[in-house]
């Protein structure tokens, strides 16, 4: 009997927990009020300028001055062509994000939340575990790195010259064999960014803008400075070492664009979330691809491509050129950039945290916002916190390797929510006639596509044999194409992403070929994450999580044209889920 009862129990534990883990969001038609569930809301106060700004804060760090000439050294002056395919591919991912963020414009989330509604709750949680490690490393990274600036600057002064010690800010004073790094500057910059964070949307805004400018400014200067410099003789040959040379200098550089997807994240933020977010992401995005692509040309025609450093590439070009105070400008240009992508990235993972907090899937102290301040303090605080703790004991720069596998999920997962969305009738097929629905149909073609696409992966980072990495894009292709054939699909009333379902299986093919590029212990890393992440919401999350049926997830479809009128006026063809 004893054993029968376990047997039932454990049997009834895993139905529940299938249950759960099934769980997703549904669209329907309701009117709410101003604040849902009596919680307080964020302030719209972003404007059109303001979310392109951010993300382009969110993207050009310290990378614009040094990956574009490290990777020239093995792509030569075809690193413009890297970066271009990079951008493009991008591009599509953009489109993507732009019309789930059409769709979902009122509430922060960005994919966790489309992944919730797309497919289930735990699918959800798991997208964001992934996300989120990629956030709390690079923003201790970014913070040592911008510590590191910063001390170089004060070093131009004869004053601190050689007097600054290890442990404020170069790098950090190693203990016990290296485990422990300890850098104060770090700590500090974080704690000022996010008070600064903590006060409000408004003056967040202030200083990214601020930053943004000026780095941008830098930027214009050292092109336009630089092109004045170039012999375009050093731009032949292009290709030195072959196509292959740009197609990996395109699987590097992607990650120079990755940002874009903070746009979406500050949905709740936005004046006209509606219009603004799709425009904000795609338009971010373009500016940095010309920003990239001019200073590529400028590095590449300035200095033979094999002469360039590995430290910082684009500063000892100019000095080459006898410009040294072109490297002043590059140095706070990097400054500028750090800074704004560590504020933007703070700022991103507290409405993250915020979102989960009122689904229940984390503690509700997450989801608490300030009365006046407008803003979730307790998440705020707490990613800082993390990042601090990390920035100040330990050296971040070891765990790179296992970085941007929580970029390319994430990107990959969005990618599949718009076809899902997209589906018919989701969910609900004549089973009698059809061994799968229409939904099951869809979610195993795109896993198809995916799998392909690390097939691909493999087969170009190890150059097997040419045979798997043909049968693997054929299959891509047929699968994609039964996503076409046997599913029919409606159209958003916002922004429409083109060319549903091939664009979407396009971006998850190549983005799990970018995964597939990545370090072995990145692939470690996303296996055992996946398994704690399933184990924290076994045991917390979906026991805690509020009922689907009163989440109120308020979805735009015509937004106010005044910014009074969108904090007051919530029921003008608004969505609930």
């Amino acid at each position: 009997m004893g054993e029968q009862s376990n047997s039932s129990s454990s049997s009834n534990w895993f139905s529940n927990f299938c249950t759960s883990a099934g769980r997703a969001k549904t669209l329907t038609r309701s009117f709410p009020t101003s604040e849902s569930h009596g919680r307080e809301s964020l302030i719209r106060h972003l404007s059109l300028f303001d979310l392109i700004l951010l993300g382009i804060g969110a993207s050009i760090g310290a990378g614009i001055f040094v990956v574009t000439g490290t990777v020239a050294r093995d792509a030569g002056p075809g690193v413009t062509i890297s970066f271009v395919l990079a951008g493009a591919a991008c591009v599509l991912n953009a489109l993507c994000y732009a019309e789930l963020a059409s769709r979902f414009p009122a509430v922060v989330g960005g994919a966790y939340l489309y992944t919730y509604t797309a497919f289930n709750e735990l699918t959800a949680f798991l997208v964001f575990t992934q996300l989120m490690l990629d956030y709390h490393i690079g923003a201790a990274s970014i913070a040592r790195s911008l510590a590191s600036y910063l001390v170089t600057i004060l070093e131009l002064f004869p004053f601190f010259k050689d007097k600054v010690p290890a442990w404020i800010g170069h790098g950090g004073q190693e203990f016990l064999g290296g485990t422990l790094s300890i850098n104060v500057l770090a700590p500090i910059l974080l704690a000022l960014l996010t008070i600064i964070l903590c006060r409000g949307v408004g003056e967040s805004s202030m200083v990214n803008s601020v930053m943004t400018g000026t780095k941008i400014v830098i930027v214009l200067i050292v092109i336009t400075t630089g092109a004045f410099e170039v012999d375009v003789s050093n731009w032949s040959p292009f290709a030195p070492h072959g196509v292959k040379a740009i197609v990996t200098g395109a699987t590097v550089v992607f990650f120079a664009y990755v940002g874009f997807d903070a746009v979406a994240n500050s949905a709740e933020e936005a004046k006209r979330p509606q219009r603004d977010l799709p425009i904000g992401i795609l338009g971010s995005l373009l500016i940095c691809a010309i920003l990239y692509i001019g200073v590529c040309l400028v590095i590449t025609g300035m200095v033979p491509f094999e002469l360039l450093g590995e430290d910082a590439p684009l500063a000892e070009a100019f000095k080459s050129k006898g410009l040294k105070f072109i490297s002043i400008l590059i140095s706070i240009g990097a400054v500028a950039g750090l800074t704004t992508t560590l504020l933007v990235g703070l700022y991103v993972q507290s409405r993250l945290y915020l979102g989960l907090g009122r689904d229940g899937l984390l503690p509700s102290i997450f989801a608490k916002v300030h009365s006046i301040r407008h803003t979730p303090i307790h998440s705020q605080i707490w990613v800082g916190t993390v990042a601090a703790i990390l920035a100040g004991l330990f050296n971040i720069h070891v765990l790179s390797h296992i970085l941007s596998v929580g970029s390319l999920t994430g990107y990959s997962v969005v990618s599949a929510c718009v076809v899902m969305l997209r589906l018919k009738d989701k969910g609900a097929s004549h089973v009698s006639k059809r061994w799968l629905s229409n939904w099951q149909e869809g979610v195993i073609c795109l896993i198809t596509v995916a799998c392909c696409g690390f097939v691909v992966g493999l087969c170009y980072r190890f150059s097997f044999s040419l045979i798997p990495l043909f049968i693997a894009v054929v299959i891509a292709i047929l699968s994609a194409a039964a996503l076409y054939i046997r599913q029919v699909y409606t159209d958003p009333l916002g922004f429409s992403c083109p060319g549903v379902p091939f664009l979407p299986s396009v971006c998850i093919f190549f983005n799990i070929f970018l995964f597939a590029q990545l370090h072995e212990e990145a692939w470690v890393r996303f296996v055992v994450l996946s398994i704690i992440s399933v184990g924290v919401y076994a045991f917390y999350g979906q026991h805690h999580a509020v009922s689907v049926s009163s989440i109120q997830t308020t979805i735009y479809h015509r937004t106010p044209t005044d910014e009074a009128s969108v904090n007051t006026s919530f029921t003008n063809d608004i969505y609930l889920s």
